[in-house]
């Protein structure tokens, strides 16, 4: 259906189409690239992509992007999920980036965001054991020393830091300012001395890692924007990584839905194919309009920030990410259970769509507290 592309953009989706159906299209391609699904991440499929010039679309021109739109990322974001291309360090690397676009000295911009277009990765840390939707319990501590800055804690549930070449690191620098004041963003190299990456074991894979910074010495330049408002900072970047998690949601509910639709239109049961009885047609009928729904809402939200780029919309944004979360995990679920037990074998898909979705409402923000940022700006 219509989402108001320009000719343009519409030839984006379609390569973007094409280039996973081709690089991506089989299960065996995607068992060969993510060994089979041990990995969410394959780099040489990834810099394929930058060689395309796709990763950097929404990349100053200065940087080597294309300085393109928040509606290009989308595009980019919900094709790359819909073809199911494992390239699983791109969300956090591109909300990792819009910190650095805002924040970022020269220099870290040109590292990072020249980076982003060349096909590198890069993570955000913000949780801890005791710190994930109250960030302003986290304890991580940054101190100020002759030669910059002495880091001591423990982050946890961190994106691909273990293949990230650089992660920004949100630690406090001191207390007593207010819940959130205090709090500091830092550029971190992966591989720096103090730090150690363990991986946490998920349904999903290699996905997340703890990070155990234990005497970690930084530069004084280290710090990405002004010492003590990382949590003003942070805030400044709902806009987009909610618009990133909705647009990567919405191409696997897309998928999921494909692949329910091609399953049951070819399996028969009862001398006919099971999709034309009515408790499945309707249940498709239900799931094409809520995925429609989520499509329009994703897309108008991405206009919003194109067009007003200095604004913030928690109401909208939180929207985006509640809807798409949920329904993916809605379409997956119901795609399980209309295909039967075929839905629950490894040998399709469907079992991974599930996997896929049914984290996807936790991260980035519970829907729990995405409910609640909405309800606060109705007055409540």
């Amino acid at each position: 259906m219509s989402t108001d592309f320009t000719p343009e953009q519409a030839s984006f989706a379609k390569a973007i189409a094409a280039f996973c159906a081709r690089e991506t299209g089989s299960r065996e391609q995607r068992d060969a690239l993510t060994e089979h699904g041990k990995h969410t991440h394959n780099q040489d499929l990834y810099e394929k992509m930058a060689e395309l010039g796709w990763l950097g679309a929404t990349i100053g021109e200065e940087f080597g992007g294309a300085d393109g739109s928040t509606v290009d990322m989308c595009i980019l974001l919900e094709e790359a999920a819909k073809g199911m291309a494992p390239i699983g360090g791109i969300g956090p690397t591109l909300i990792t980036g819009a910190a650095y676009e805002k924040f970022g000295t020269p220099t870290q911009k040109a590292v990072v965001l020249g980076g982003i277009v060349a096909g590198r990765s890069y993570s955000i840390s913000m949780s801890e054991p005791e710190a994930g939707s109250d960030v302003g319990n986290l304890s991580c501590r940054a101190e100020k020393t002759s030669d910059g800055w002495l880091i001591n804690g423990q982050k946890t549930w961190c994106s691909n830091a273990h293949f990230a070449d650089r992660i920004l690191l949100v630690a406090r620098t001191s207390r007593g300012e207010g819940k959130h004041g205090g709090m500091t963003m830092f550029d971190v190299p992966a591989d720096v001395d103090g730090l150690n990456i363990v991986g946490i074991d998920t349904m999903g894979g290699k996905e997340v890692n703890d990070l155990y910074f234990t005497d970690c010495v930084l530069p004084e330049e280290a710090v990405v924007g002004v010492e003590g408002q990382g949590w003003s900072q942070l805030m400044t970047g709902l806009n987009i990584e909610r618009l990133i998690l909705a647009a990567m949601m919405l191409g696997t509910a897309q998928r999921a839905f494909d692949d329910t639709l091609q399953f049951i239109t070819q399996r028969k049961q009862f001398g006919r194919p099971v999709g034309t009885f009515q408790a499945l047609r309707h249940r498709v009928a239900d799931l094409a309009t809520e995925i429609e729904c989520g499509r329009l809402l994703v897309y108008h939200v991405a206009r919003l920030v194109d067009e007003n780029p200095g604004k913030l919309f928690p109401r909208e944004a939180s929207m985006a990410k509640l809807k798409l979360t949920e329904t993916a995990k809605k379409v997956a679920l119901e795609g399980m259970q209309m295909m039967g037990g075929y839905g629950y074998a490894t040998e399709f898909d469907m079992e991974k769509h599930v996997r896929t979705t049914l984290v996807s409402s936790i991260y980035g923000g519970t829907n729990e507290i995405q409910r609640d940022i909405i309800g606060k700006t109705y007055g409540l």
